[in-house]
């Protein structure tokens, strides 16, 4: 969405200032081949993730608390409701770390987080719960919050589970390019798990413009957007 915005920037501009129609068309389509490319996606994927150190191995200790982070939703070719591309990484991640975690804790807790902002059939955490069960995480040990929109939602939300419980270590899940921001609303609410990260998106550079490396683009715009959203509505009050 974001980058069909800049194109119809592009296209007003083309439209409205004819002076300037071959300048403007030649800064669109360099500006699309960089992005295509992945000589603008890269550097603009490592600055949605700069500052992030997650932890190379969770720490469980007493009774600890799993929070995995819904990515939306699509349908397949059956169309049947399923998770997404980093969904389903999330999800590996989560039954790994349970499985871990019930070696060493005599209860864990997975807190699947995640609302329906796509207006699917169902909700981010509804779709996800019968994968982590096919993962071999229990039924009793999985907690759904399924009212939230977005990250910030996903911190509000989760944080009055926890109150209801003590957890002595806390477990953020989530992809890469998305840790940044989820630990700025996490901490906003008084909440610091340690961040594991179930994926990394890497951008492919070239010559030839990649389909992949646009998705990619628009992914690292959308975090950045939501960083800068976070920091000027703490600064105005909202937050």
């Amino acid at each position: 969405m974001i980058l069909f915005t800049l194109l119809a920037l592009f296209f007003a501009a083309f439209v409205l200032v004819r002076r300037l129609r071959l300048t403007i068309v030649i800064a669109g389509l360099t500006l699309f081949w960089l992005l295509s490319a992945g000589w603008l996606t890269a550097p603009l994927l490592a600055w949605a993730q700069a500052g992030m150190q997650p932890v190379a191995h969770a720490t469980f200790s007493g009774r600890p608390a799993i929070i995995l982070l819904g990515s939306g939703t699509e349908y397949d070719d059956d169309d049947r409701l399923i998770p997404k591309h980093d969904g389903f990484a999330r999800i590996e991640k989560t039954a790994d770390l349970y499985t871990i975690c019930t070696r060493v804790a005599s209860r864990c807790t997975v807190i699947v987080s995640g609302g329906n902002p796509q207006r699917h059939e169902a909700a981010e955490a509804d779709v996800y719960l019968p994968w982590l069960l096919r993962k071999g995480v229990a039924r009793p040990d999985i907690i759904l919050e399924h009212a939230s929109r977005t990250t910030y939602e996903n911190a509000k939300y989760v944080t009055p589970i926890l109150a209801r419980e003590h957890y002595d270590s806390l477990i953020l899940v989530t992809s890469a390019h998305h840790m940044r921001r989820a630990l700025l609303d996490f901490r906003r609410f008084g909440v610091t798990p340690q961040p594991v990260v179930s994926n990394t998106r890497r951008a492919q550079t070239g010559v030839l413009p990649r389909y992949a490396n646009l998705v990619n683009a628009e992914i690292a715009l959308h975090e950045l957007i939501g960083i800068a959203q976070f920091h000027i509505y703490r600064a105005i009050g909202w937050f």
